[in-house]
């Protein structure tokens, strides 16, 4: 249902860095990158992706309070590898990697980071330790 979900940055060129680098993790990569600094990254069209921009209005980007994204990553060990990489690329900390809740079937596992203008991200993976 997710078509794309957009992050803002006062930085394009530091941002791209960033994320370059960042979603090679998962297999992403720019599939788009426009003059004005729309950059659009993921696997493929046919998946959910990732948009990183200056504002279109021209203003200072933001951060909203209570706004984050959620990039689901294939395993356990994969969440600890992505947590690691933000934090190396000059991404803060905002929970390292653990279990939320209870151990199960359906436990969910997850990180928690922000870029470098500020936006909160989290990596996770749902489901037992295997």
């Amino acid at each position: 249902m997710l078509g794309y979900a957009t992050v803002g940055t006062n930085d394009i060129e530091k941002a791209r860095g960033f994320y370059d680098a960042l979603l090679a993790e998962f297999g992403a990569k720019r599939l788009m990158a426009f003059d004005n600094g729309f950059t659009m990254y993921g696997t493929g069209y046919d998946a959910p992706m990732l948009a990183v921009t200056p504002p279109y209005d021209g203003k200072a980007a933001t951060v909203g309070n209570g706004t984050m994204i959620a990039l689901v990553a294939g395993s356990r060990p994969q969440v600890d590898a992505i947590y690691a990489k933000a934090r190396s690329l000059g991404g803060a900390d905002e929970g390292a990697p653990g279990v939320r809740g209870e151990e199960g079937p359906q436990a969910f596992y997850g990180a928690y980071f922000r870029d470098l203008d500020g936006n909160k991200l989290c990596v996770f993976r749902i489901g037992g330790a295997a």
